[in-house]
């Protein structure tokens, strides 16, 4: 933390504050952060800081870093690191974090207290985690730390290993190279989730004072545990659990982004019988600038990132494709598209790879004699249909009524029980086989990948022509998705603006195609044309759903609850017994697919 023996001439930054406000080169909202941490006792080791950065008149930089506080949202806090300010990543609102959770915790669990800790390959992720330590250690909670990068589904199968009564897990996942986060765990492994997300935001939002015990003294005294090398093997051996026996005969060409990954993929795959593994070297460095991906946004859901890997695997004759985001709870895939030597190679989508995932684990769990009408997977609404589609032809169940975020298909889990439980799978690239975690995992997700891979080309298949099977069975399901930034206080405001706009007055037509229904997700109200408004059973949250007058073509839109932007999630669909041509529909759902974008986009803009 900053040193709070520097001194500072507190009447001239407020006055310097007050000048810049009647300048209008600071908001309202960034004046009155500001003026709180020049003045209260609490954000002294700051104001020295503070007042320099009003005598430089970086306003700019100001406003930017006190317009708003940054929220702890129901998963932790997440954001752009600098030294001061409310709406940043600093050691300030780290701390507040840390000891809110603990503050919680400790209200309403007065057995022996514990918290898990990890942290990724980002920049001060380390000291974000030690300061964690610190905070969580001086309430008085033993602390299981990973010591060196390890992944987030690792961080939720430590809680469940150890038991303990929460986990801290210090990444900004595929955010750019300025962000950090904390991501909180509930005891059950899983994300906060209802009543604990609110009283933990409560307690957060109310710190003053952060209390801390060096790091040193705490490891000294055994009330912080290195458990990695005891911690990594029984998580590889939890994941090798799900996998199957069969051909493992493939070359696998994995990237961890400059992330964590190299060491859970790694091993598992080793561990499940796979010997041809080679890490990709041009990110195999662990660096929270994510210098050799595509504008340093280390995320599998950017086709981009995989261009330099293909390329390695032309060369070195590999099979398959693997890239996990930073912290390794996402996995993305390429391959080729024929089983031809000279085949072109191309990506998947998370829906795809979800659709691939559920029929594998179905006609596995069904060939050996595992599967009953009772088993079920869990995708969220945003999460293609397809899915959903394959478990009721294999007659297991889905739920699929819950909003975005994977914590809410853990809770499930739990809630249905996890006795019964097969795959969770979130478009956005996040899967879960198993009961060890209660997070997505790319380590499971790319293990079960590759055994996939391995069995389609014993069987001189391709993954995409694999696919393509489960299309003509199932029908076509085609999806894509479009974010649109909006930084800043304007930003939130435009959000806000629009999000009122699709709520109470729709556009009639996406596409040529009439709407047929609205969804308010915030409300849990729907409505037809020339209806009225009634209400519907559903999961709340900042969500409207538009389904139009082609069977399965709906549009999802939503903020997004890590970063500044709108998402816009469209779907489309043609049924089995349609297909006539595989290729053709491809291409008039692609059009189908590229003109709800351009009319949902034309439709912010308040072109309609």
């Amino acid at each position: 933390m900053p040193s709070s023996s520097a001194a500072f001439d507190a009447t001239t930054a407020l006055a310097n504050l007050d000048a810049a406000l009647g300048e209008k080169l600071l908001s309202d909202s960034a004046a009155q952060n500001i003026r709180i941490w020049l003045t209260e006792p609490r954000y002294a080791d700051y104001a020295p800081q503070v007042a320099q950065h009003l005598a430089e008149r970086r306003f700019d930089q100001l406003d930017d870093v006190f317009w708003t506080i940054i929220p702890f949202g129901t998963g932790g806090r997440r954001g752009k690191m600098y030294p001061v300010g409310s709406n940043a990543i600093n050691d300030r609102t780290i701390g507040e974090s840390a000891q809110g959770l603990a503050d919680y915790v400790k209200g309403i669990d007065h057995g022996e207290l514990s918290c898990a800790i990890a942290y990724d390959t980002r920049h001060r992720s380390r000291d974000f985690a030690e300061l964690c330590a610190e905070i969580m250690v001086a309430a008085g909670f033993k602390v299981w730390f990973l010591d060196g990068f390890r992944s987030t589904p690792e961080l939720s199968f430590l809680v469940r290993f150890k038991q303990c009564s929460c986990g801290i897990m210090v990444t900004a996942s595929h955010n750019p190279p300025s962000d950090n986060a904390v991501k909180v765990y509930w005891s059950t492994g899983g994300q906060l989730l209802p009543p604990h997300d609110k009283g933990v935001i409560d307690r957060v939002m109310s710190v003053t004072t952060i209390h801390r015990s060096p790091f040193a003294d705490a490891v000294a005294d055994g009330k912080v545990v290195m458990c990695e090398k005891e911690v990594d093997q029984a998580f590889v051996t939890a994941v090798q659990a799900q996998g199957f026996s069969g051909p493992r005969g493939i070359k696998i060409l994995y990237s961890p982004l400059h992330g964590v990954g190299a060491s859970a993929v790694v091993p598992a795959l080793e561990a499940d019988g796979f010997k041809d593994v080679e890490v990709f070297a041009g990110h195999a460095a662990p660096d929270g600038d994510f210098p050799n991906v595509p504008g340093h946004v280390a995320n599998p859901e950017n086709k981009a990132v995989f261009d330099t890997i293909i390329e390695r695997a032309r060369q070195s004759g590999a099979d398959l494709v693997l890239a996990s985001d930073p912290d390794c709870d996402r996995i993305g895939l390429a391959a080729p598209t024929t089983t031809a030597a000279d085949s072109a190679w191309a990506t998947m989508t998370g829906n795809q790879i979800g659709a691939l995932l559920t029929e594998y684990l179905l006609e596995r769990w069904q060939k050996a004699g595992r599967l009953t009408p009772e088993h079920y997977i869990v995708k969220t609404l945003v999460t293609t249909e397809l899915v959903r589609r394959i478990a009721d032809a294999h007659q297991v169940r889905t739920y699929g009524n819950l909003q975005v975020g994977f914590k809410y298909i853990g809770g499930t889990i739990d809630e249905r029980g996890p006795d019964k439980f097969i795959l969770g799978i979130e478009e956005s690239h996040g899967y879960l086989a198993g009961t060890y975690a209660r997070d997505k995992d790319a380590v499971v997700a790319a293990m079960l990948l590759a055994e996939l891979a391995a069995n389609t080309k014993a069987a001189n298949q391709s993954l995409h022509e694999k696919l393509d099977a489960i299309y003509w069975q199932y029908g076509y399901h085609a999806e894509s998705q479009i974010a649109v930034k909006m930084p800043g206080s304007q930003g939130m405001q435009q959000m806000a603006a629009l999000m009122k706009r699709f709520r109470q007055q729709p556009t009639r037509q996406i596409a040529g195609l009439y709407v047929t229904r609205v969804r308010d997700y915030l409300n849990l109200v729907e409505r037809a044309p020339e209806a009225d408004s009634k209400p519907f059973d559903g999961p709340r949250g900042d969500m409207v759903m538009i389904d139009l007058d082609a069977p399965g073509t709906y549009v999802a839109v939503r903020p997004s609850g890590t970063e500044p932007k709108v998402k816009y999630y469209m779907f489309t669909y043609e049924p089995a017994e349609m297909l006539a041509n595989l290729d053709d529909t491809k291409s008039q759902h692609s059009a189908r697919l590229e003109q709800l974008g351009r009319d949902l986009t034309a439709f912010a803009q308040g072109e309609h």
